[in-house]
């Protein structure tokens, strides 16, 4: 039976953030994934976007880890070359009684170490978006876009570089918990050959399947595996150019930011996500849900044209609450909590995750690698 250092279920951003994180460090490292390509999941199903760290409660992960996150993928993107534009946010209200809802907003942002909002009137946003209506609105200075794709391909090139390898196609069936290591057994999913691996630290960034894995561990404690919530995001586009340089957000909505208006780095604007509540993996976008979208649309930009709207792509994030709860935070969950050396599982990786990618990463470090800290 082989055996390395490290285990990473999971070849998305965060997977790969933390072998970079983790290979750099001289650590042996092998990271396993199920599908043929990294991150073709949540990673690369989402707005793409750096988020500043407005929404999330004061002391959270998601608030800590996305500030410290968002500077660290700026200084990363500028080093490597990566793709990106800080091109700014607002947040718009519609009408006078959401309002007090911006407040609300800056001030959340405000405890978070967000203090680069700034409260703009109708007119002032209307200055910087001429098509955009709203009663008022916040300007995220730093929020920006990112090339997801080549932010994984960066993370990959240095994890490989510091000896870490990569094993596509490679799904873990089932694990047990030894005396000091933790056996895996994977199967070769182009060819069906199984075989066994070892290793003294298994980082579980399986994203959506995270919880499915962790439940898969004989051995482990089964009142440690959360439940895991879908939530289908559907994406549309608009023919033509959208007249905005700005990301446009509405005030949020429960279970996410609402139908907002993001730019890729070729300057097509793309609306949503939506909320769809689903228990399986399809990523098939149901044209007439568009419908639905030009309401919510027209709200901050009234002149959208009828049947400009087109089906794009969808995203699945991995939620721990469900319809009606409160949003729940990043698990980062380790040995003190279940009591296992060298198991770390990450559950609820959902937005932020990109943006605090290689903050988690760090985090995950020390945890594993307690000189580091």
């Amino acid at each position: 039976m082989e055996q390395v250092d490290c285990i990473i279920a999971g070849a998305g951003v965060t997977g790969l953030a933390i072998a970079r994180r983790l290979a750099a460090q001289g650590l042996d490292t092998l990271i396993l994934e199920a599908a043929d390509a990294i991150g073709t999941e949540t990673s690369s199903r989402n707005s793409e976007v750096i988020h500043a760290g407005i929404y999330y409660p004061q002391g959270s992960l998601k608030a800590r880890l996305c500030v410290a996150g968002r500077d660290m993928l700026y200084r990363y993107c500028a080093d490597r070359s990566i793709p990106h534009r800080r091109c700014g946010k607002l947040i718009v209200a519609t009408d006078e009684t959401q309002e007090p809802v911006l407040a609300t907003i800056r001030a959340n942002a405000a405890a978070c170490g967000v203090g680069d909002l700034r409260s703009l009137c109708a007119m002032e946003a209307q200055a910087l978006e001429p098509a955009l209506h709203c009663t008022a609105a916040l300007l995220s200075l730093s929020t920006g876009i990112v090339d997801s794709h080549g932010l994984m391909l960066a993370l990959l090139g240095d994890a490989e570089e510091s000896g870490a390898m990569l094993s596509l196609n490679t799904r873990i069936v089932s694990g047990r918990v030894e005396a000091g290591r933790i056996v895996l057994r994977t199967i070769d999913t182009a060819s069906g050959e199984q075989f066994e691996i070892a290793a003294s630290r298994l980082i579980n960034a399986a994203g959506l399947g995270a919880t499915a894995l962790a439940g898969s561990l004989e051995g482990f404690g089964r009142q440690f595996v959360p439940t895991l919530r879908y939530a289908k995001g559907n994406y549309f586009s608009v023919v033509g150019r959208a007249p905005f340089s700005h990301l446009v957000y509405p005030v949020p909505e429960p279970g996410g930011l609402g139908v907002h208006l993001t730019l890729d780095l070729a300057g097509t604007a793309r609306f949503g996500p939506d909320v769809e509540w689903t228990d399986t993996l399809d990523y098939r976008v149901d044209p007439a849900r568009g419908e639905r979208f030009y309401a919510a649309i027209r709200k901050y930009w009234p002149d959208l044209a009828d049947d400009s709207l087109q089906a794009a792509y969808s995203g699945i994030r991995p939620k721990l609450s469900g319809p009606g709860e409160a949003n729940s935070d990043f698990v980062i969950q380790d040995a003190a909590t279940h009591g296992i050396d060298g198991l770390v599982n990450l559950f609820g990786i959902e937005s932020p995750g990109l943006t605090s990618g290689l903050a988690i990463a760090d985090q995950v470090a020390r945890i594993l690698t307690p000189a580091t800290r």
